[in-house]
């Protein structure tokens, strides 16, 4: 931990907290430092961070997973994606393919790649081939899509697009009977895109203190104390932890590219269910790109009422703060890295993978 590190958390233990004060932070980035961090084991008893919504991976439709696998299987292309998601498991028997890699093994031609570029370049090298991008994630990630479209694509690369917009998923659980939380750390890179004025809703509307934070241990504890403060003194407002990096406005050719390329639609979030405004749908006039266009397939009506988890798995409820990761009953059991049941412990920003990795391998003893 650094000095400033220190001076911070020195800080926070200095406020008099007398009460619990259930503190949420978004971004699976933030969760990943906290753990690394052992943030929870140092900060005073009265406080509790509670992983929230900030998985790509972990609420991709299951539907779109699955049409992704058939494409692989039954169409003459190359699927590329990044590769926390080739390991995602589909709600289908244990007999047939569940994920990408059990695709990729049956035979599909299916690459992880890194980052848009990568599929445009892949493209141009096999011009013979038609190419899907799978691409799952937020602003942070649509941006550099809405760019290599905004370019202009290869004729042969299509866009499977599951892009989700992260504060209608906060803007849903603060409308819930039971939010849970007294206040939200931020998440700092999809505030570099989009201004941190996004977040003024959280203030205005729902009176909970707020910070954006970057992804250091002193970043953290910085709005963590902010947020603290905020409360005691019964002054609230959006504070920013991040100025580095985020500014008011956020980027704004990244703004203008994601509004040339996306319109924004309802979307459906796994194990969530509809959350209204918060998908990137491709403009019409890429419809030539669009895979959801172009392949029958997709628009299968058996997979419509997809969209759970896997049975058993509380994946959802770990994505909205409800429970920590080791409460789910599969945890540590059945569901493991080597062998996930559900996508909270695949990827790397899912809150399950993250305690695992940072030696929480024990279920939490419930009174």
């Amino acid at each position: 931990m650094t000095s400033r590190a220190k001076q911070w958390l020195e800080q926070i233990h200095q406020l008099p907290l007398t009460k619990k004060i259930r503190i949420m932070n978004v971004c699976g980035g933030h969760e990943r430092t906290i753990s690394h961090a052992g943030l929870r084991s140092v900060l005073p008893e009265t406080i509790e961070l509670i992983p929230g919504p900030g998985c790509p991976v972990c609420v991709c439709p299951e539907e779109d997973i699955y049409t992704a696998i058939q494409l692989a299987l039954n169409e003459p292309v190359t699927l590329v994606t990044f590769g926390d998601m080739l390991r995602v498991p589909v709600n289908v028997p244990h007999a047939e393919i569940r994920t990408m890699e059990q695709a990729r093994a049956a035979g599909a031609d299916i690459r992880a790649i890194a980052s848009p570029t990568e599929a445009v370049k892949l493209a141009h090298d096999m011009p013979y081939r038609q190419l899907v991008f799978f691409a799952a994630g937020f602003e942070t990630t649509m941006a550099p899509v809405a760019a290599m479209v905004a370019e202009g694509l290869p004729d042969n690369l299509l866009l499977l697009n599951a892009g989700r917009l992260t504060w209608p998923a906060v803007a849903m659980l603060l409308a819930s009977e039971s939010a849970g939380f007294d206040a939200l750390i931020a998440p700092g890179h999809v505030s570099a895109v989009m201004g941190s004025e996004q977040w003024q809703f959280v203030v205005d509307q729902y009176s909970i203190a707020t910070a954006v934070a970057g992804f250091t241990a002193d970043s953290l504890l910085a709005a963590l104390y902010s947020t603290l403060r905020q409360l005691l003194d019964g002054r609230l407002f959006l504070d920013n932890a991040y100025p580095e990096v985020v500014t008011p406005g956020g980027n704004v050719t990244a703004k203008k590219l994601l509004h040339e390329v996306f319109d924004i639609d309802n979307a459906n979030w796994r194990g969530i269910g509809e959350i209204p405004a918060s998908g990137y749908a491709l403009k019409s006039q890429f419809d030539l790109h669009n895979a959801r266009k172009q392949f029958a397939l997709i628009n299968d009506a058996s997979r419509k009422h997809a969209g759970t988890m896997p049975a058993g798995c509380d994946c959802a409820r770990v994505v909205l703060g409800k429970i920590y990761p080791n409460q789910c009953k599969l945890y540590g059991l059945s569901c493991k890295p080597r062998q996930p049941v559900g996508p909270c412990m695949v990827s790397d920003e899912g809150a399950c993978r993250i305690w695992w990795a940072n030696g929480v391998r024990e279920q939490a003893k419930i009174a």
